[in-house]
């Protein structure tokens, strides 16, 4: 038990920060890079045997966990990190498996971070991953080719749900760690 309290902090120690937006865009980039691995195993049991292409998702992996890293020399970089992998593994997961997986939904919680975590005076950062987002999924429609496995109709239906399960549990996460972030700036001023 004592092994498994010292990784703990270790985590807790690598995506902490003195800024809390930081620490929470810290977290978030954490937590997504933890669910990773278990993407192939919501593919098996939700959708289907055929996991081959899931293990491609894995790309974007190493950029989800260097966030803190980047972000505890840069904080506006390693920030913009963080929408950034998350609109390339969706750009690349839409690839690989098709639009009608609905992977392209992952744009939404992508915009979320970016509108989310930069302050006032980095509105024009924000704004340049907001329209990257928004240029992924308009610019890329119909572009994406044949994915690298054809899925049923009703295989396509079951991504379909639980990409969009997915994004929308991040979405929620996303909004609590907002409401976090609200409720520690009132109490400091």
């Amino acid at each position: 038990m004592r092994f498994v309290r010292h990784i703990w902090d270790r985590v807790a120690a690598y995506a902490a920060h003195d800024d809390p937006m930081v620490a929470a865009c810290n977290l978030v980039a954490l937590v997504v890079a933890s669910n990773q691995p278990f993407y192939p195993l919501y593919v098996y049991w939700a959708v289907s045997d055929h996991v081959w292409p899931t293990f491609l998702t894995f790309l974007s992996t190493p950029f989800f966990l260097a966030v803190p890293a980047v972000a505890r020399r840069y904080s506006k970089t390693g920030r913009a990190l963080l929408p950034l992998a998350g609109i390339g593994n969706t750009i690349l997961s839409a690839q690989v498996f098709g639009p009608a997986s609905g992977v392209e939904i992952f744009l939404i919680p992508c915009a979320l971070i970016a509108a989310t975590f930069f302050k006032a005076s980095e509105r024009v950062i924000a704004f340049v991953l907001i329209g990257a987002a928004l240029l992924a999924y308009l610019g890329l429609e119909g572009r994406y080719g044949v994915p690298m496995h054809t899925y049923t109709t009703s295989e396509y239906q079951a991504f379909f749900r639980l990409n969009s399960m997915s994004a929308g549990t991040l979405t929620v996460f996303v909004g609590l760690i907002a409401s976090g972030l609200i409720s520690e700036i009132k109490t400091r001023t």
